[in-house]
């Protein structure tokens, strides 16, 4: 269902390296793994370093993740139409906030931040087709691929995860239980086609299919 990563030509520009050169002296907004992300309705942030995970809650109580936004990927208030809205730092993050007039009046600004808000639309669209899988073995296999697209890093035999996913993140990313995942990410690794390093970082090996 998903492209692999050899599949995606397109290589996304650096807006961290633009942000920089137009907003010198800027404070960045620095936040340790775990930590809450507060929510301005009139600011959007930019994520210049780390990942941080979006996710909202439903009247159960049960959250929702509702996509990844990693380095140079814009998120907040004024981008979605989601209540409540949530984010929290997955690995040490720095932000840099600005206002949506801000960005109007930045053309340069305004047409990097489109390029980064495609790569945005393209996880969504990823994630409607995951929750579409009626079987959670292709709901957990096919959120492993976004993963390994979004945040993966080559390593030796495969591809390193570089945040650190719970299985209740993961549980709730696809609407199955904690219990679940377990079992299932215990039979991928039985089965070789996932492994765990040291650090708990999930990795996929080369040539192992999902």
């Amino acid at each position: 269902m998903l492209q692999t990563p050899a599949a995606r030509t397109v290589t996304p520009p650096n807006l961290r390296q633009l942000l920089e050169h137009l907003y010198q002296g800027r404070n960045l907004c620095s936040f340790r793994a775990g930590q809450s992300i507060p929510m301005n309705p009139q600011e959007t942030w930019i994520v210049c370093r780390g990942v941080v995970q979006l996710s909202t809650l439903y009247p159960s109580g049960d959250e929702a993740l509702l996509g990844l936004a990693g380095p140079s990927m814009p998120f907040g208030m004024p981008l979605t139409l989601i209540h409540p809205y949530q984010a929290s730092a997955l690995s040490d993050v720095d932000l840099m906030g600005f206002t949506m007039m801000e960005i109007e009046q930045s053309p340069t600004l305004a047409r990097e931040i489109f390029h980064h808000l495609s790569r945005r639309l393209r996880q969504t669209e990823a994630m409607l087709a995951m929750v579409g899988c009626r079987r959670v073995e292709d709901r957990l296999r096919q959120l492993l691929l976004l993963l390994q697209m979004e945040v993966g890093q080559p390593v030796p035999g495969g591809t390193r995860l570089s945040i650190r996913l719970t299985h209740q993140h993961l549980a709730s990313a696809i609407g199955t239980t904690r219990v679940t995942v377990t079992r299932l990410l215990g039979q991928l690794k039985e089965e070789g086609r996932l492994m765990i390093d040291e650090n708990r970082h999930i990795i996929l090996p080369a040539g192992a299919t999902l």
